[in-house]
């Protein structure tokens, strides 16, 4: 196995591409007689583990991405210093409500019969989970939606969250760091995400908002991505989602053994799609674009009243 093998630098795990039958039959021709279940256990003994293929190879690779990252860092570390929360954003694959297979696998009896097709006509719903991962907390808070994934939703998520959760944790602070990926509804190029910043977290609640956007193809790197969603989704493994119910309790009771805490809620507000935000709108907002890689950060505050 010495050419077969490869381990991750970091934890020391290792993992082979031979089946644990292969490597009992090649045990077999040097006189060592042994079944692939015991050849099973002495690999996990050996800290060996069952690996899958990742997605972690980006597609394209753009050349200030390194810059990006190095910028998001330092203003992580800027804003924890003073205090003021550090949120990662995204909306998590939208779900067929209903009983459908779901990814993965449970300790079970028997397996559970599910929908052969997955069928949107079929499906109860179509629901989306939209996350804010409080980075420095180790919170995560999910608004689930039953609409359209759209920037109105995105923010509306974020406000909530900063009502119930960001002020009480947060109670002096007035500004709020949020880190995105470039596209979907809370894209980089997207006028309606930051027009919807502007009126509902600036305008309303008074709060000054710098985003950052993860460059193109790194969207793995965003925390939210396997800090809240990936336990989200072990949770529920192997789970139909039949209903709604059923999907904000799996999000709820969603725990880590570094203390990671879920909260989760409906919205049932129908949002409408295909909102244009016009150049004299954009002129409007209290946009202050950054002087490093301005088109993945940028901070909106609220406007000054002038008497």
């Amino acid at each position: 196995m010495k050419h077969d093998t490869a381990g991750d630098p970091i934890t020391g795990v290792k993992w082979s591409r031979r089946t644990t039958r292969n490597i009992a039959a090649e045990l077999t021709t040097v006189g060592i007689a042994v079944s692939k279940n015991t050849v099973g256990r002495l690999l996990k003994k050996m800290n060996f583990k069952l690996r899958v293929n990742r997605k972690q190879i980006a597609s394209t690779k753009n050349p200030e991405r390194n810059q990006q990252f190095l910028h998001i860092g330092k203003q992580r570390e800027h804003f924890a210093a003073q205090c003021l929360p550090v949120i990662s954003v995204d909306a998590k694959k939208k779900e067929l409500v209903g009983n459908f297979k779901n990814a993965g696998a449970k300790w079970d009896r028997q397996p559970m019969a599910v929908s052969d097709h997955d069928f949107r006509s079929e499906a109860k719903g179509l629901a989306t989970p939209y996350g804010i991962y409080d980075t420095q907390a180790n919170r995560g808070s999910v608004f689930v939606g039953i609409s359209h994934d759209t920037p109105a939703f995105a923010v509306d998520a974020i406000a909530r969250w900063w009502l119930q959760e960001g002020s009480k944790a947060y109670p002096t602070a007035g500004e709020i760091y949020i880190l995105a990926d470039g596209g979907g509804s809370n894209g980089s190029r997207c006028r309606a995400w930051k027009k919807a910043i502007q009126d509902t977290l600036c305008t309303s609640l008074g709060l000054t908002v710098t985003v950052s956007h993860y460059p193109p193809g790194t969207s793995k790197w965003n925390p939210i991505e396997h800090r809240l969603f990936s336990q989200i989704s072990r949770n529920w493994a192997g789970e139909p989602l039949t209903d709604i119910d059923k999907m904000l309790n799996f999000i709820r009771t969603t725990k880590t053994t570094t203390g990671l805490g879920v909260t989760a809620e409906l919205i049932t507000q129908e949002y409408e799609t295909g909102i244009k935000t016009s150049d004299n709108e954009m002129r409007e907002l209290n946009l202050e674009i950054s002087s490093t890689l301005g088109r993945w950060n940028y901070t909106l505050r609220p406007h000054q009243n002038v008497n």
